[in-house]
């Protein structure tokens, strides 16, 4: 993973992703709920048909429900995949959006990270999107997901700047 520390807007092409669904509360994934499913999820991959990325793991969560937050492990594929997916998982539309992209690296703090991402969003101008999608991580495949210290991109969608 490239080592830029530096906060980006950047556009997404809309996706279709298939995945895991967890739903729970802020203490729960801390407690690892989120490191579980991610790791069933890299247990039952080989089931998912025509993955476009297999070297990414992506997050997705989604609006606060009244005492958390709904993520899902997943991974992007083609339309193609849709007429085959596993018992258990979910396909999700995410759509085309703008985001502010950074470059969690090792050693620094997740909540110091998206803390940085949303101060640089209202200090440039920009809102945060109205819609389901909170944001958006993605992690090396590879990567062990009880890594204490882990290493991932975030991404937070945000509406176009707001007009003076």
């Amino acid at each position: 993973m490239e080592n830029v520390q530096q906060e980006e807007l950047v556009y997404k092409k809309a996706a279709v992703v298939i995945g895991l669904k967890w739903e729970g509360t802020f203490a729960e994934a801390g407690a690892g709920g989120i490191r579980a499913i991610q790791t069933e999820f890299k247990r039952r991959i080989h089931e998912i048909k025509n993955v476009l990325h297999p070297d990414e793991l992506l997050g997705l969560s989604y609006h606060m429900t009244e005492n958390g937050f709904i993520h899902y492990a997943a991974v992007e594929v083609s339309d193609a995949s849709l007429q085959s997916i596993p018992d258990g998982m979910v396909a999700i539309d995410v759509p085309s959006q703008a985001y502010v992209r950074y470059n969690h690296l090792k050693g620094q703090s997740v909540e110091s990270s998206y803390h940085r991402i949303y101060s640089w969003i209202k200090e440039q101008g920009y809102a945060l999107s109205n819609g389901a999608l909170t944001h958006y991580e993605m992690y090396p495949m590879e990567q062990d997901p009880y890594d204490l210290e882990p290493e991932f991109i975030i991404l937070v969608p945000v509406n176009e700047k707001k007009s003076n």
